[in-house]
């Protein structure tokens, strides 16, 4: 007996797994030089929208647990990028910091996503369906979520 719904041609998450590879591995020629992974660029967009975040709220923004964030902070201390300090009012809380190497990396970085789009837009048909997307991604990045509570 034949199960049609399991067909691998058939699975929304094997598009979407497989989407989502192959964009972070677009990003390796942009972010080797800088000697950062994916992940650790995250981290950096989020801090340079707003420097001095508590763990918790840098996990929160990247849709992570905090069991996830802190060993990729850690690296990213390690590296120079960042650095972690008790917060003031509460000591558990860890406040992390952009390092003037970090702050400096961004505008090493501000191309990348410009050229990422157009390398992009180039293999679709123009830019529209892309830009179509990203709300139908957002809604179901939201649906996903309330599930998840």
């Amino acid at each position: 007996m034949e199960y049609e719904q399991l067909k691998l041609k058939n699975q929304l998450c094997f598009r979407l797994y497989t989407a989502a590879r192959l964009t972070m591995s677009a990003y390796h020629p942009h972010l080797d030089p800088l000697g950062i992974t994916y992940s650790q660029y995250l981290v950096l967009l989020v801090l340079w929208e707003q420097d001095k975040q508590p763990v918790c709220d840098i996990a929160k923004r990247l849709m992570l647990d905090t069991n996830t964030v802190t060993p990729l902070l850690q690296r990213m201390e390690k590296a120079g990028l960042l650095k972690r300090t008790k917060g003031k009012t509460d000591t558990r809380q860890r406040i992390v910091t952009l390092t003037e190497k970090g702050m400096a990396m961004r505008e090493q970085a501000k191309h990348i996503p410009e050229c990422l789009g157009a390398s992009i837009i180039e293999k679709m048909e123009g830019g529209e369906k892309l830009a179509a997307m990203v709300p139908m991604l957002d809604q179901l990045i939201d649906g996903l979520k309330a599930k998840d509570k």
